[in-house]
């Protein structure tokens, strides 16, 4: 994973990859206002192949912040279908706390 924070602060790392013609970002650590531009930043080529669907496996993230929730939301106006794969508890209650189940659709 690349460490979108090589500072040692506290910030997000990144992979990434592709099942099956579907891209898969995973992300670690946290996503907030301070990683999220670098975070768009780095999927913008992903989003440039105009895919039918995306992946996020967040299972990793142990903060995310409504910058986050920003930048996924962006995402899912660009692809038709965005799944959040393995969330860790905090963004799962995140995403159900906000009512956004259905934007951003969960997977176990």
């Amino acid at each position: 994973m690349a460490d979108l924070n090589p500072a040692g602060q506290a910030g997000t790392e990144l992979e990434i990859g592709d099942e099956d013609g579907t891209p898969v970002i995973r992300l670690a650590g946290e996503l907030d206002m301070t990683s999220a531009d670098d975070v768009r930043a780095a999927i913008d080529g992903v989003l440039r192949r105009t895919p039918e669907r995306v992946v996020f496996e967040t299972s990793g993230l142990h903060f995310m912040d409504s910058s986050g929730i920003a930048l996924l939301l962006s995402v899912a106006q660009q692809v038709p279908d965005v799944e959040l794969r393995a969330p860790s508890p905090i963004v799962r209650r995140l995403i159900e706390l906000t009512g956004l189940e259905e934007t951003l659709r969960i997977t176990p």
